[in-house]
């Protein structure tokens, strides 16, 4: 996901997941006028529907209302959450789910089969649109809820109904019983259910059968250990109090505000100031004082960040792998993580994550070398463009990077390059999804599970949900998808080493740099832990008596 977003794209400095990060908010904070409760700061969400959160500032806020089916423990290894548990059969085809017994949304309704099945059929049903629809597409009878055209071209304007509304592969056992057929077998299946695409919704979100209710989403209903306090103020904040007789793991405190930011150095005054007791990312020109601002509320801890720039490989001015692979050369990564983040994050050399089994360092060869004769003499024989542009989101404090690296390509190549900033992620996604000509784009992935697959898949296969660039190459999909059905986590992971190896050769995207969580917190609070997923850890952070 982007990143802060963990496509979940990461928007700050992860995610979608792409990290989107965030601005001045303004509101009153209605949250921090009790002593048990404390202010995060976060970028303005782009959604907040489960199956339609692709980034990290969402999946911030959807982590206090839900409790999802699974999470991960130290060693990255799925727990039982709200399921009771989760078995397979059938050479991994068939799961069953069972749910823990009691547990309601926060408006009082109980949690069954129904909410999870009705949920993730709304997400996969193509017209629908949800950004994090790709993720259903193993669950069996999800390309018969895809609109192709006459021409077999998915998803044309003028596309005909979908065969089938619903998934064929999901089916109620009992109230507190489903399962889920996929159309391969997929040994890693229990993990995937850990994103937040495969969160349940209440009945409450339905003005029909398939038809989300006007305005839920701004007054969103969970099952979790929180619930929103009045509305989602767009651009100023969210609210959430705790939930009464709440039947899983009960947070500390008794409320949270979710301040919006566009400029992350405002947020960094306002937790000098105390005014939010936790930001995430702290901002590239703050690392420097940070240490002697905050003292031993500075910390750092290990995430899943991947930062990179991806090519519009459907314009043709970048569609010659030659150019590509020069601009990449072209960049000195070291030099950036040393002079820009003061060593706070690492160049990348591979396509995923060190956090996930299967990394292997340098996958990207020379390409990921700083190599400006070469760069040039590439550029050079394949006519690249005179002009060059990086568009990034303003709310996530890319600004100082993108230049360092726009003068970096013009020092290398002799050309012309700017930066390009857009005020917030979701704006910058937007116009992408559009395919407007905004030239390379900054973007970044939080890991949505532990699993290679995860780096590869959403990113680069032709329908992947964060495949924002373009890029198809159906022998990197083939592999994507055998290693989801190889029988053991071993043969997954050559399948997919395999497709990593083509991203190297096709350079679809220019990694830059992996991350590492570099947050800092307010005297008000302790216990502060900052995971692998860019989130702070809700069940252990706790206001100072």
């Amino acid at each position: 996901m982007p990143g802060k977003s963990p496509w979940k794209m990461a928007v700050g400095a992860t995610a979608i997941a792409l990290l989107a990060a965030g601005c001045g908010g303004g509101g009153s904070d209605d949250s921090s006028s009790t002593s048990n409760t404390v202010v995060i700061g976060i970028g303005e969400p782009q959604h907040l529907i489960p199956t339609n959160t692709t980034e990290s500032n969402g999946a911030e806020v959807l982590d206090a209302l839900f409790y999802p089916l699974v999470n991960f423990d130290s060693d990255n290894n799925p727990v039982t959450v709200a399921a009771e548990s989760i078995t397979s059969a059938k050479n991994n085809t068939v799961w069953t789910v069972k749910l823990k017994s009691g547990f309601t949304f926060s408006n009082g309704e109980a949690v069954t089969s129904d909410n999870y099945i009705n949920a993730w059929n709304y997400g996969a049903y193509g017209p629908n649109g949800q950004g994090a629809s790709y993720f259903f597409e193993k669950i069996k009878g999800y390309a018969d809820m895809q609109s192709v055209d006459p021409d077999g071209e998915e998803g044309a304007q003028k596309a005909p109904e979908p065969k089938a509304k619903t998934l064929s592969g999901l089916a109620k056992v009992d109230d507190t019983t489903f399962t889920v057929t996929l159309s391969a077998p997929f040994a890693g299946w229990e993990s995937v259910m850990g994103y937040t695409a495969f969160l349940p919704l209440p009945k409450a979100a339905w003005a029909s059968d398939g038809v989300i209710a006007d305005g839920f989403e701004d007054a969103i209903i969970g099952n979790g250990p929180f619930k929103l306090k009045g509305k989602w103020e767009h651009d100023s904040q969210l609210v959430v109090e705790k939930v009464a007789d709440f039947k899983g793991t009960v947070p500390k405190v008794d409320g949270i505000t979710y301040k919006i930011y566009q400029d992350q150095q405002a947020e960094y005054a306002d937790l000098v100031a105390g005014n939010v007791d936790v930001q995430t990312q702290i901002p590239i020109e703050s690392l420097a004082q940070a240490s002697a601002d905050l003292g031993d509320r500075f910390k750092k801890s290990a995430n899943s960040v991947f930062q990179f720039v991806g090519f519009p490989t459907f314009q043709k001015e970048f569609q010659d792998v030659r150019v590509r692979k020069a601009i990449s050369m072209a960049i000195n990564r070291q030099e950036i993580t040393d002079q820009i983040f003061l060593g706070s994050q690492t160049p990348a050399t591979s396509f995923v994550s060190p956090v996930v089994a299967g990394y292997r360092p340098d996958t990207c060869g020379a390409n990921c070398v700083y190599n400006p004769t070469e760069a040039k003499a590439l550029y050079t024989a394949a006519k690249g463009p005179s002009e060059i542009k990086i568009t990034y989101n303003v709310d996530g404090n890319h600004k100082a990077w993108v230049d360092a690296t726009c003068n970096q390509i013009k020092a290398s190549l002799g050309v012309n390059c700017t930066g390009v900033g857009e005020p917030k992620f979701a704006d910058l996604l937007a116009k992408v999804e559009k395919k407007e000509n905004v030239g390379l784009i900054r973007l970044g992935w939080v890991m949505d599970y532990p699993l290679m697959e995860n780096y590869l898949g959403p990113l680069y296969s032709t329908d992947g949900s964060s495949n924002y660039y373009g890029y198809s190459n159906s022998t990197f999909d083939n592999l994507v998808k055998e290693g989801s059905a190889a029988a053991t986590p071993e043969e997954a992971i050559k399948k997919w080493q395999a497709a990593e190896d083509i991203l190297a050769e096709d350079m679809p995207v220019i990694p830059l740099r992996v991350g590492q969580n570099v947050y800092g917190y307010s005297e008000k609070v302790s216990s502060v832990n900052v995971d692998l997923f860019q989130k702070v850890d809700l069940y252990k952070i706790e206001v100072v008596s």
